[in-house]
């Protein structure tokens, strides 16, 4: 029964690692795709879209943790914080228009 537990344990970390790769290895693939795209003049670069979205959020107290791509949406999330809120910005990477904002 012990060597189960322990067998059972053991796949159960293997799996959780498993899944962390595959997202660390979708968080590369969707940079590059990024890159790709807005090196062939289809995407926007991130620091224009963070000067257009960013900065003003920032003006008004918000701090700016950071972007995300979602190479399938074509559209980056920007992640802000304010008073212990968290808050997200979509934002098209074709265009620069802002999609939605949760707060």
């Amino acid at each position: 029964m012990k060597r189960f537990l322990n067998l059972a344990l053991a796949a159960s970390l293997v799996a959780s690692g498993f899944s962390g790769a595959l997202a660390i290895a979708q968080d590369r693939t969707d940079q590059e795709n990024a890159r790709k795209e807005m090196q062939a003049g289809n995407r926007i670069p991130l620091r224009e879209i963070e000067r257009k979205v960013a900065d003003p959020l920032k003006a008004q107290g918000y701090e700016y943790l950071g972007p995300a791509y979602d190479s399938a949406a074509g559209a980056y999330r920007l992640k802000f914080i304010r008073n212990g809120r968290v808050s997200y910005v979509d934002v098209d990477a074709r265009t620069g228009k802002v999609l939605r904002r949760s707060r």
